[in-house]
Order: C-alpha cells, then structure tokens, then sequence
C-alpha cells in the first residue's frame, strides 16, 4: 500500500507546493482524496495513472481541494477512459459534479457517478472501506478514514502437515479462508490459522480545526495525515478560519495513538520551508514528517 502526494499546500499553488491532492494506491486501484488545480500534472511527475483511479473522495468545496475535477475528467476523457469513475463528499457533490460537468462542451465518454455522503457513512471497496467524519471547518466538511479489512491469521505450517495436508493448492485454499476435505475429513481454515489480523488504517483531516469526532475515528490508525496550516503564533487565526497549527495537529496524533503523522495543506507563507512548524509537532509527537510534492509513502503491516 502506498501514499503519493500530489499536493501538499492550502489556498494556492506556489512554486514548492500544489494544493491539496493525496493518492493511495491498493492492489490495483488508486484511491484520490481531494482534488485541487492541475493533479492530473502533478501525476505526470508521479508513478500513479490517472486512469487507474476509480474513486475521489472531497473533503469540502473549498476551490484548492475540489478545482483539479474537470482538468482532470478531460484528460481522462481524451486517454478514452471507459470504466465508471465515482466521486464522494459532502452534501451538495452531486450537483457540484453536475455544474462542472456542464462547463463548455465537455461530454465525458464514461460514467461519472457522483455521491452525497453523511457524516459516518462508509463507502465499501474490494477488501477495505472509507468513512466520511464530521470535521470542524468553517464550511460543511469531511475527514475520511480508510481501512483495510481484518487479515486471515498466520498460516501454521507445522499444524497443516500434521493435519496430513499436502504442502501446494491446498494451503493457499485455506488461506484464502476455503474448506477444503482430506480422506473424507473436513479442514476449516481455524484449525491452521491464527487469529485475524488487523489490515491498515490511514485517516486524512481535510481542513478543520482540532476536531474530538476526528480523534475518535482516527485512533491507532497507522498514518494519520493532518493539516498544519500554521504556526503555533498563529492559532488565534488558525481558529478563525477552521485550521489546525502543527502543534494542534501533534496534539491530535498523540491523543489518537497513531503510529505515523503527516503534516500537509502548508500555507503558502512557508514558501521556501516548514522546518518551524516541524519542530513544533515534534515537541509533542516525534513520528512526524511534512509531506512534499510528490512524496511517496510505503505503509507495511505490523504483522
């Protein structure tokens, strides 16, 4: 599994930093969380296809998250995309989707399926789900938690072959979680596995202020990506417009038990850096890196 960042500043795009765009790759899918001006660009600079990607996910419609849709829907369109692509976020996606979609003489040789959704509602994919959570913004807004499903247990060896299972096929069938019969005897994938293991979690802030309802979602995730907007000296202005400082967003981390953070949506007033707001976080959670342009981040299972 992997992260590519696409874009990582807020409000506009600058010289170091495009907005707001995060990509998670998946097997065979690529998943989009935001989608801010010029990230079909930014992936030409990356190893992730725009055509490999089947859902987006807005975190709000605010233009540095959600402007890149339609640059990126027509180079889709003129690469001949045919699968469905479906677009997720607050109340009101769809007849964002449907606005853009009626600019100029766009007409889109595939389907685009656009989707409100309510906070706490989950969006089911091919072995794991993303969860839409209430954020604190000064417009409606989303954070989104993804999690893969729960994981068959290790595979006992030594039990299988005492079983009298034959090493090949038929230990892959059980891992699989398949019943398989030996000599008229049925072996359940219990009898060689161990417990289930937990798949991986990432959850993304959005925009939004320190927010308890995304703490409680984001706990013990492995990576938690949250906006750093500004500096400690500035957190009377960080309230004022729905952000978190860097060391709101450490505080955050570290409440929510998460094993990795990364900061993202920098203000376009660290132009040339955000060492200051790094060190502010590692005050209080030292897991913690400022993610650039075109970052890519290899998340492992524990076990």
């Amino acid at each position: 599994m992997r992260l590519v960042f696409l874009g990582t500043g807020g409000s506009w795009p600058t010289k170091y930093r495009n907005v707001m765009s995060i990509a998670l790759q998946f097997n065979s899918e690529v998943i989009l969380f935001d989608c801010g001006e010029g990230t079909q660009r930014q992936m030409t600079h990356t190893s992730i296809s725009f055509m490999k990607i089947n859902k987006i996910f807005i975190t709000h419609f605010h233009a540095d998250h959600f402007l890149g849709i339609p640059g990126l829907l027509q180079t889709m369109n003129l690469n001949d995309r045919e699968d469905e692509l479906h677009i997720y976020g607050p109340p009101g996606t769809i007849n964002l989707v449907k606005d853009l979609l009626s600019l100029g003489y766009f007409k889109a040789g595939f389907e685009i399926c656009a989707h409100d959704l309510n906070p706490g509602e989950s969006v089911r994919g091919s072995g794991y789900s993303v969860k839409a959570v209430q954020a604190c913004h000064n417009v409606p807004a989303y954070g989104y938690v993804f999690e893969e499903d729960m994981r068959p247990g290790r595979f006992n060896k030594k039990k299988a072959l005492e079983l009298g299972i034959p090493e090949g096929p038929l230990f892959g069938r059980l891992q699989r979680g398949e019943s398989i019969e030996i000599d008229g005897k049925t072996i359940v994938p219990d009898m060689v596995l161990g417990p289930p293991r937990k798949g991986i979690k990432i959850a993304y802030s959005g925009d939004t202020g320190p927010c308890r309802s995304f703490v409680e979602s984001a706990k013990e995730a492995d990576v938690l990506i949250h906006e750093a907007t500004l500096d400690d000296d500035m957190e009377e202005k960080a309230r004022r417009y729905g952000h978190s400082t860097a060391k709101e967003a450490a505080q955050i981390a570290k409440k929510a038990k998460v094993s990795k953070l990364i900061l993202v949506h920098i203000s376009p007033r660290y132009e040339e850096g955000a060492k200051k707001l790094l060190e502010s976080a590692k005050n209080i959670f030292q897991n913690v890196i400022i993610a650039e342009d075109f970052m890519e981040f290899d998340i492992k299972h524990k076990d």
